[in-house]
């Protein structure tokens, strides 16, 4: 993330880019994406005042200053991520992704943070942390390793009571007792058989759990697969219930096979050498060990020149599963006043989420920039394996 590029003053807010904290910054991409998920002003003034709340004193810092840590959320440490989840014939579902114990001095006074924000979300939205709860001692000890200890997203919904989650971090104890810290936490949420229906991998980046408002709750597994290939994602979808071998395929070489991808060898699948995708695994039924949800993430900044063909691979995917393209464009310029071909990262993550017996969803993944732009990277010419 060497020689990134400051954002320009008319991305920030209207107290001018030299004054304008962080708290400004995010709150005005909330109250300009609004909109575009049908949210109301009051639902809106809700989910704000809860931004707010969580950044605490780092929400009134200076965006002349730097990160108050470098928060993992995004490439350059912004706390706090944006995304819309798109199906087929409905406006767009935002959320947002926070990281509440940015400024804490350390990954156990993190998560002790973390934890007290959640529990203030349970008692302002009457919703259980038990599943929470029973992991504490597990994923929260004294001495936590790892780039996070607690984020929380928000799906905002109409009405002013969002569906929770929170993203834990398995390698507390040191990416070497990931799998077993998995093994455990899926175990104590009552899906003692899941950790063998996991994939191969080469880590467990997150455990997620939804709280709240949620007609079936999941637990959530995340799986780093390096050198993916359109074969390899098919293979490990395949624990998924209904979803079909074409829309894997279609997603990956609409999201990242038209780009030169190099070490590809005649009539290989090309794989992805930079960034590697990650796949999601979602278990509802404590009755069997089979997950009932997955989601393959790319990511696409890794994979593209610019935004602009970002964007262009994003708007192609919307179009292909039948969904409303155009409120992504609408989002970017909510996002930033800048041009699209100046920068790469914007657009963080492309993901295709199924579910259990609902439509497939597409997740686009959104920075706020609010410290710094990624420029550009130089690429050898296009290879287009794409039709």
């Amino acid at each position: 993330m060497s020689a990134l590029l400051m954002p320009d003053s008319a991305s920030a807010s209207a107290a001018g880019s030299n004054r304008t904290t962080l708290g400004e910054h995010v709150l005005g991409q909330l109250l300009r994406l609004a909109p575009i998920a049908g949210l109301t002003d009051a639902d809106t003034r809700t989910y704000g005042q809860v931004l707010m709340d969580s950044l605490a004193d780092t929400a009134h810092r200076p965006l002349t200053l730097p990160p108050a840590s470098l928060s993992f959320i995004s490439d350059d440490h912004t706390p706090v991520e944006f995304s819309l989840a798109f199906t087929p014939d409905a406006a767009p579902t935002l959320r947002m992704l926070v990281e509440p114990g940015c400024a804490s001095g350390d990954m156990a006074e993190s998560g002790r943070v973390g934890l007290k924000v959640i529990r203030e979300m349970a008692d302002r939205w009457n919703f259980s942390t038990a599943q929470l709860d029973v992991l504490e001692d597990l994923l929260f000890p004294d001495a936590a390793e790892g780039p996070m200890a607690l984020w929380y997203a928000l799906d905002l919904r109409p009405g002013g009571i969002p569906g929770v989650k929170v993203y834990l971090n398995p390698s507390v104890d040191g990416p070497e007792n990931a799998a077993r810290t998995v093994r455990e936490a899926l175990y104590r949420l009552g899906h003692a058989d899941a950790f063998a229906a996991l994939p191969d991998g080469a880590g467990y980046p997150f455990i997620a759990l939804d709280l709240g408002s949620w007609a079936t709750p999941r637990a959530r597994v995340y799986v780093k697969h390096p050198r993916m290939s359109a074969d390899d994602a098919v293979t490990v979808s395949r624990t998924a219930p209904d979803l079909a071998e074409d829309q894997v395929r279609s997603f990956f070489r609409l999201a990242a096979e038209s780009v030169p991808l190099p070490g590809r060898k005649a009539g290989e699948s090309p794989r992805l050498l930079r960034r590697p995708a990650l796949t999601c695994h979602a278990f509802t039924d404590r009755e069997t060990a089979s997950p009932s949800g997955f989601t393959l993430h790319i990511p696409v900044r890794d994979y593209v020149r610019d935004d602009e063909e970002a964007l262009a691979r994003a708007t192609a995917l919307l179009t292909h599963f039948g969904m409303d393209a155009s409120a992504l464009r609408r989002a970017l310029a909510a996002l930033t006043s800048r041009e699209l071909t100046d920068g790469v990262g914007l657009i963080a993550y492309l993901a295709l989420a199924h579910q259990q017996h609902r439509q497939p969803r597409v997740t686009v993944y959104l920075s706020s920039e609010a410290y710094a732009v990624r420029p550009p990277p130089s690429l050898p010419p296009r290879e287009s394996s794409a039709p």
